[in-house]
């Protein structure tokens, strides 16, 4: 296959990568016969799919997709109220917003939600969500989190969050760790009236933001959350993440990810992980969005996969070029 280069990097991705000249055949092909006690046999990667296109199932719970100490990534769907209020103990709460419409209901402001839209919820802000053939996805991660771009839209305080709101009573549910199944700290009941007019008197909001570019918007000492546009990729610039995990989710477009173990068709809901240490790149000739997430950090999948990678061929991968 010829010549390609490998950019060799770091986390946080502040300093300039090592440019590294490799034999493509060589850097996907199988070893020499080695007798090192220390190589671990791996499997081929693997996807996760769940499909952007919104199924009514009624209320669910979020599903959990990747996860370890510092952070958890879900999916979550519905169509109606959530029905309690939410509250982080010690994480601060990023959402995307796959497909649908949603309302978030906070006591520092409510704001709508539509397909590309990202927002975080600060450690300690009780919410709510109203969804309509709602999918979002959620990453938790220990606060701070910050925004790394201007916000594109600010909550606001509304006395009437959506038509045909009425306050009530309602449980208030306070979590630590990363929210999941178990991690609840205490339930009690409040009034959401008291709850939502906080956005009164504090000039906090929650911020949305949205990009049409490959950026970074989200950072913490241990994580970077960002996306990647690009028109097309001849996947001959490769990277390989020295110390960080690297979570990936198709948006939009197909893409074919080329990596040291194995090659993947990936489609608009499916998610994979790239380990620490392992070089990849992408090709495809349309273009294509997908979302990148860094950790600083092993982030084991936690979902059960959908299909695993197959070997490297390499006409197959100069067909696809």
């Amino acid at each position: 296959m010829g010549l390609v280069h490998e950019h060799l990097d770091a986390f946080p991705f502040t300093e300039p990568p090592v440019v590294l000249e490799r034999d493509e055949d060589l850097l996907l092909g199988e070893p020499l016969p080695i007798r090192a006690r220390a190589l671990r046999d791996h499997d081929p990667l693997e996807a996760v799919h769940f499909s952007p296109r919104y199924v009514d199932a009624g209320r669910t719970h979020p599903k959990g997709l990747y996860q370890n100490d510092f952070l958890r990534m879900e999916v979550q769907t519905m169509t109606g109220r959530q029905g309690f209020y939410h509250r982080n103990a010690d994480v601060d709460e990023v959402s995307y917003q796959v497909t649908g419409g949603r309302t978030l209901i906070t006591e520092i402001g409510t704001i709508t939600h539509a397909p590309g839209d990202f927002s975080r919820i600060p450690v300690g802000v009780a919410h709510d969500n109203l969804g309509d053939g709602d999918i979002h996805l959620l990453f938790y991660s220990p606060a701070p989190l910050a925004e790394r771009v201007p916000p594109t839209r600010l909550a606001e305080y509304l006395p009437t969050p959506f038509p045909g709101w009425e306050p009530t009573v309602q449980n208030e549910m306070i979590t630590e760790m990363r929210g999941g199944q178990g991690e609840g700290i205490h339930v009690a009941a409040a009034d959401e009236r008291l709850l939502l007019d906080r956005a009164k008197r504090t000039d906090a909001r929650i911020t949305l933001v949205r990009s049409d570019q490959t950026v970074w918007l989200y950072e913490s000492p241990r994580l970077l959350i960002g996306q990647v546009v690009a028109a097309s990729s001849d996947g001959r610039r490769y990277r390989r993440h020295r110390d960080a995990d690297e979570i990936q989710y198709q948006v939009a477009g197909t893409r074919t990810l080329v990596t040291q173990r194995g090659t993947l068709d990936l489609v608009p809901g499916d998610f994979v992980r790239i380990p620490l240490g392992i070089a990849f790149t992408s090709v495809h000739s349309e273009p294509s969005t997908h979302l990148a997430v860094a950790a600083a950090g092993a982030v084991p999948q936690v979902a059960e996969g959908t299909k695993k990678a197959r070997g490297t061929a390499p006409r197959e991968i100069e067909a696809l070029r």
